[in-house]
């Protein structure tokens, strides 16, 4: 054999042998860090427009109340009465049962997230699961794309809902009541 022939055989046995060992710390880092997403770049079509972003459905601003309402009877004004007087959350059934807290006037945020208001370790609750926010005068509670869903009396809710005294609030394996 020439000696070109023999540098080039080399040459390429080297090639092959460094690609071999790429491999196998490729293979080795895959297997401990796990793959990494590889980032694909979206497609412009030239012609087509971009989308128009959806608006989210977000319930309109209650009326404001006369300032002097017209006397009604006493069963009429204990549920008038329900809808405004909700002042604590208080933790029905699940792992934090019999504890309440105070509603007071900003968002309150339920999950399992250490910056949640309200912190459940409960499996079935996603880390920033639902919302308690004040609508005017009337407290509104949203689902957060929850894995497992919130539900308001049995229902489950998927766009910002107004709740009332006495509503139950399921949220994972924990259930709730506005007092």
């Amino acid at each position: 054999m020439s000696d070109l022939t023999l540098l080039v055989l080399r040459l390429g046995f080297l090639i092959l042998l460094w690609l071999f060992v790429f491999g196998v710390v490729y293979s080795l880092r895959a297997d401990l860090f796990g793959r990494s997403a590889r980032k694909v770049k979206p497609r412009v079509a030239a012609a087509a427009p971009a989308p128009k972003p959806v608006p989210v459905a977000v319930p309109p601003a209650p009326a404001p109340r006369p300032a002097a309402p017209a006397p009604v009877s006493s069963a009429t004004s204990r549920t008038r009465a329900n809808t405004h007087t909700c002042d604590r959350l208080v933790i029905l059934s699940g792992p934090r049962a019999g504890q309440d807290r105070p509603l007071g006037t900003g968002p309150i945020s339920i999950g399992r997230s250490s910056d949640s208001n309200v912190i459940l370790k409960d499996d079935y609750t996603s880390t920033h699961h639902a919302r308690l926010l004040l609508w005017g005068e009337d407290w509104m509670l949203q689902d957060l794309d929850s894995t497992n869903g919130t539900f308001l009396d049995g229902k489950r809710i998927s766009a910002p809902t107004p709740i009332h005294l006495g509503d139950v609030i399921k949220v994972g394996a924990t259930t709730f009541e506005l007092r």
